[in-house]
């Protein structure tokens, strides 16, 4: 299977365990009450070596809520941020090597909130 389909599929599941109150999405739901929250597929590029196959590249992970103030929407996202760091290392043929928080935002968006969480991630096959 793609790298990127077996890391976002993972992080979907860990972030279901984790957020509890929140729907969590590998793509934009179509209706869904907030809070909820999406796992956008991965970009990666190459990341090899002589002898391996390798990926690196960026996940983000998207929150939406409602509400006057973000307060709920910043405890999902640290909340969100927690889970992915701690994830496992081992997925199906590959492995993370590293996976690092690179930035977060929180802004308004109509009458609720948008989070984002990034990160960036290193995989090896194997």
């Amino acid at each position: 299977m793609i790298a990127g389909t077996l890391l976002q599929a993972m992080l979907v599941a860990r972030l279901r365990e984790a957020l509890s109150g929140a729907s969590v999405f590998e793509a934009p739901p179509v209706r869904s009450a907030r809070p909820y929250v999406v796992v956008d597929m991965p970009v990666l590029s190459d990341w090899g070596t002589k002898d391996a196959a390798g990926r690196e590249g960026r996940v983000v992970v998207q929150l939406f809520d409602d509400g006057e103030v973000p307060d709920r929407l910043r405890t999902l996202a640290a909340a969100a941020e927690a889970a992915v760091l701690s994830a496992p290392v081992a997925l199906s043929g590959w492995r993370i090597v590293s996976l690092v928080f690179v930035r977060s935002r929180v802004v308004r968006d109509g009458k609720g909130w948008v989070g984002s969480v990034e990160f960036r991630v290193r995989m090896l096959a194997g």
